[in-house]
């Protein structure tokens, strides 16, 4: 046994590397396609992989070069991560290939997300990218390369549910979770695709990273949208649709009262407090919607943020619907609050999601994700809101 499967082994969980991918015959016989992104928790994926004794190739998909797209310095999946990636590889004595997928991911990806903020909503790219270059190009990618499973680093689980087939659960690690990030993911894609890293805690996965030798153990946790590391959102926005940045109004939602001036839609987001530049109000003060036609920002106490129910569109099923009790996230750093659902859910079709309790800070363009209990039963795009007020 080797001294990464020891360290699995002694996690808790008890499984050599090879029970962490589920494969179908002895990992011997097996091929295993790992997405490598450059990050340490892919890289530890592939070091597993590697360890189980099936073949392993890693893919990186180059993303997006976003420093000649809006002069600032760096890149997504570009540039130090793909030497990182190929790095590992050569450590692990794995094959990699890289493929170019620049312009897919920035007509997919990078535009639709500046076409939703210029719309006034408030858009989540990492699943779009999921949903779109990530998850479908490299499923491809790893079929036509005769792979028994394709493997990645998200922290999430897949779990095995009899003649249901696989179901997905959220991290172990409640402060990795990513599964509001891949409630789009198909049944299909659930069944050929590997999560090895859900039942591990971070820690242990640097740990991991060590005992491999990998260079990238230490390397920092990205804490942003990928193609914008500074969090400066507007600025990328105003780079690809300069319009963004156009002056309008501040509007009292309530009164219609002028209350001054910002500096372009682009800037702002329902449920915003900071920022607004209007002092001298009797109350805190708070975006509650953004009209884009108008190029008007409308603001007013956090009282009218309060929203009763929403309207998803897209929507996905991952699994059968269960009964309640269900409940939903809004945001990816919310916690699941207590839902109904009104209408089917799956299959691109519209539904209404009941709170419980007002919610406050919902905002169209984002996307709600339905858990029954720890398992992911599906969601959609947040297209409309019903306020308490109304």
């Amino acid at each position: 046994m080797t001294i990464a499967s020891t360290l699995v082994a002694g996690s808790g969980f008890g499984l050599e590397t090879a029970a962490l991918f589920d494969l179908p015959r002895p990992a011997d016989q097996c091929r295993i396609v790992v997405a490598m992104s450059g990050g340490v928790d892919s890289s530890v994926v592939a070091a597993l992989a590697a360890d189980s004794g099936a073949e392993v190739i890693g893919i990186t998909l180059q993303l997006y070069d976003y420093g000649a797209a809006t002069g600032r310095k760096g890149a997504c999946c570009a540039g130090d991560d793909i030497a990182d990636a190929r790095a590992v590889s050569d450590r692990l004595g794995i094959a990699h290939y890289v493929f170019d997928h620049e312009s897919a991911f920035r007509e997919d990806v990078v535009e639709q997300f500046a076409d939703e903020y210029l719309a006034g909503r408030t858009p989540v790219p990492c699943i779009r990218c999921n949903m779109g270059p990530k998850f479908t190009d490299l499923f491809r990618m790893a079929r036509e390369l005769g792979a028994d499973c394709l493997a990645t680093g998200h922290y999430v689980r897949r779990v095995e549910a009899g003649d249901a087939g696989p179901h997905l659960y959220r991290a172990v690690d409640p402060t990795r979770d990513q599964s509001y990030f891949l409630y789009a993911t198909t049944q299909e894609q659930l069944d050929y695709i590997r999560f090895p890293l859900g039942g591990l805690p971070k820690t242990k996965v640097r740990e991991l990273a060590e005992a491999a030798g990998l260079r990238n153990a230490a390397k920092p946790d990205s804490q942003d949208i990928c193609f914008v590391p500074d969090g400066n959102y507007a600025g990328i926005v105003k780079k690809l649709r300069p319009e963004g940045g156009v002056p309008g109004n501040i509007v009292h939602a309530a009164s219609g009262e002028i209350l001054g001036q910002h500096k372009g839609i682009v800037h702002y987001t329902v449920g915003q407090r900071k920022g607004l530049d209007i002092g001298g109000q009797p109350e805190p003060l708070y975006v509650i919607g953004l009209d884009a036609e108008t190029r008007e920002v409308r603001v007013g106490p956090k009282r009218m943020l309060a929203v009763e129910s929403a309207q998803l569109i897209e929507t996905n099923a991952i699994g059968a619907v269960p009964g309640e009790p269900l409940t939903a996230k809004v945001r990816s750093l919310a916690k699941p609050v207590p839902v109904t659902l009104d209408g089917p859910l799956g299959n691109d079709a519209s539904t209404t999601i009941r709170f419980t309790n007002p919610e406050f800070g919902v905002a169209p363009g984002q996307a709600a994700v339905i858990y029954a209990g720890e398992r992911v039963v599906g969601g959609g795009w947040i297209d409309s809101t019903v306020s308490v007020a109304s």
